[in-house]
């Protein structure tokens, strides 16, 4: 019979189980301050042009940002997750995993926390990342002496690049939007800040109520699924075996082991001084499905053994020179791998999507007084805020689009400012500086924080350097 979450859970020592609770109390707590601290990104503009008062444009956000993680898909979560060295993902049961993903949560509550009460608006995502290079460059220096050997750094540059071009995007397009409106909307008040009891026009007050929504529901869609790629390497360094495969989707187990032949067969024609490598990862996918078609019907330390051989074939077909030609054959094959170790369980989808949600309904007025008040020297008009969300909406969703993570934080700001440079309003330099600052100053303190406290956490922690929870353990 197949064991439920719960017997799972329950054959963990008494030490694991509390560490468990505290490793998820922690990554939802993640989420949670995730969702105030980035909740002034999409309000600001409504509260600000007197479109809604603050309490429901909070509650209205928090629904849509539930919204988005529920629809939002997770292409974007592993896109984080690959950002972490494959010797890690491949030991993920051992309690040096676990110390890993212990770290990186807590490095970006630490600076998140610091940023909000300090009213900057800073990138969840870019803290995220930070904290990932740092628990990887540490492992790194620990096992190989090189801190620069165990980290993605293709996969970096791919998200690091996404995050760095955003920001351009959204000052460069919020700009000649607002520049744009002025050459069709003729109306002047739609470019000056609305006085005492001032509504907006009512297809103002449409847009920006969409644009609101807009903005909340791909925050949720994108920061969102971060959340959830953290709460599996939670589930996996706790209940590797439990959570090693998708149990849930029947014929994944016989579509794997045939990709696996198929993969076998053209590199053997196409590059056999590789297939003997090639060939030794794919083995135990071919042996242990031999005859299964779910993999439920696998036992638990072969299901293991086979998610690790996915991370070694990914590890080697990396490493080796295979030709472009060879590698766009295997990639349909190569999708049943990454469908058989890249789910989220559902409840994690849910429970991930309330943290966002009820976090955005939360602590909003530090971040949205410094996005609407000291970034221009004026205050934002219905034209300003229209320009700067819609932009903000379009660019996130189209990262969603091509599973990228973007800073909401980072684009809608330097939207705002794209409008206020338009607007001819002034720009705060002050206030602009210290963005800049706490921009700069994230990955360096992110990796820092996350590769210190995991340095400390293997050298203290009983286990974490040597010790595997190990399949009887976890199962």
């Amino acid at each position: 019979m197949e064991t439920t979450f719960w017997e799972a859970v329950s054959q963990l020592s008494l030490q694991h189980q509390l560490g468990f609770a505290f490793a998820l109390f922690v990554a939802f707590g993640f989420e949670f301050i995730n969702g105030f601290h980035d909740t002034a990104n999409a309000v600001t503009t409504v509260i600000y042009t007197n479109t809604l008062r603050p309490t429901p444009a909070v509650i209205f956000s928090g629904f849509c940002n539930f919204l988005g993680v529920l629809m939002g898909g997770t292409a974007v979560a592993f896109a984080i997750v690959n950002l972490l060295p494959v010797d890690l993902l491949i030991d993920s049961s051992s309690m040096r995993a676990i110390v890993m993903v212990l770290s990186l949560l807590l490095a970006g509550v630490i600076w998140n926390l610091g940023t909000w009460w300090m009213g900057l608006p800073v990138s969840s995502s870019h803290t995220l990342i930070g904290s990932i290079i740092g628990v990887g460059m540490a492992n790194s220096l620990l096992t190989k002496g090189n801190p620069f050997y165990g980290v993605n750094w293709a996969q970096v540059e791919k998200v690091g690049l996404a995050l760095l071009i955003s920001p351009l995007i959204g000052f460069v397009s919020a700009t000649l939007m607002l520049l744009a409106m002025k050459l069709v909307f003729k109306n002047p008040n739609l470019y000056h800040p609305p006085g005492e009891g001032d509504e907006p026009p009512h297809w103002i007050r449409g847009v920006l109520l969409a644009t609101c929504g807009g903005v909340s529901f791909a925050h949720g869609s994108n920061d969102g699924q971060k959340g959830m790629g953290l709460i599996l390497l939670v589930l996996i360094g706790f209940l590797p075996t439990f959570y090693a495969l998708d149990v849930h989707h029947a014929d994944l187990a016989k579509n794997m082991r045939e990709a696996a032949i198929t993969i076998s067969e053209i590199i053997e024609q196409d590059h056999p001084e590789q297939s003997q490598i090639i060939n030794a990862d794919l083995a135990p996918i071919v042996s242990k499905l031999d005859g299964k078609r779910s993999f439920s019907e696998v036992t638990p330390s072969d299901r293991w053994e086979v998610r690790e051989a996915i991370f070694r074939f990914r590890k080697h077909v990396g490493e080796a020179e295979i030709a472009p030609k060879t590698l766009q054959a295997i990639a349909p094959h190569r999708q049943h791998f990454s469908k058989s170790i890249e789910f989220v369980p559902y409840w994690v989808i849910v429970g991930v999507a309330l943290a966002l949600g009820i976090g955005t309904m939360i602590g909003y007025k530090r971040i949205v007084v410094t996005i609407a008040e000291k970034i221009g020297k004026t205050h934002l008009t219905y034209a300003q805020g229209a320009s700067a969300e819609v932009v903000a909406a379009a660019t996130i969703m189209l990262a969603d689009a091509f599973h990228l993570p973007v800073s909401t934080t980072h684009v809608l700001s330097s939207g705002i400012a794209g409008t206020m440079f338009a607007n001819r309003s002034g720009l705060q330099m002050g206030t602009l500086k210290k963005i800049m600052l706490a921009w700069a100053l994230t990955l360096p303190v992110a990796i820092l924080l996350s590769g210190t406290m995991f340095v400390l956490g293997v050298l203290l922690l009983p286990g974490a350097g040597v010790t595997s929870l190990g399949v009887g353990q976890a199962q």
